[in-house]
């Protein structure tokens, strides 16, 4: 896991949370089709990834993998009806569709679905937090 420190930049990271929920209620109004699982898993975890990227610009952190932003979400002190440790799981299903052409199942998309619902609201406002911004 490689770092680079950089100035923290606030503008930056709200910008980031600012795109993740546009990409995430996007995505949340794609019909589930075994077509668009792919697509609406990737979509998920895109968008739990720049809230971690967020938390790190913050701080001036800037991480070469995706290992990092989501370690730092998981972190998060936030309560959730479904365990945030689980979008782990979904940065190791969105890499074996990357890299290994992975087809998902409707049923994981419906899981991954399931997940956004229940954590991605409480963790933007965490982050949100963080970095020092109040969510309107």
């Amino acid at each position: 896991m490689t770092v680079r420190y950089k100035r923290p930049d606030k503008k930056n990271a709200l910008s980031l949370v600012s795109a993740a929920d546009r990409e995430m209620h996007f995505t949340l109004t794609l019909k589930l089709t075994a077509d668009a699982a792919s697509t609406i898993i990737r979509n998920i975890y895109e968008c739990f990834r720049m809230l971690g990227d967020a938390l790190l610009v913050s701080r001036g952190v800037e991480s070469i993998d995706h290992l990092l932003p989501i370690q730092e979400l998981i972190k998060l002190n936030v309560s959730t009806s479904r365990p945030i440790s689980l979008i782990d799981n979904l940065r190791r299903l969105r890499h074996q569709i990357n890299y290994y052409g992975y087809l998902p199942s409707v049923v994981e998309a419906e899981d991954t679905l399931s997940l956004a619902r229940a954590c991605f609201k409480a963790l933007g406002e965490a982050v949100l937090r963080e970095i020092g911004e109040k969510k309107s």
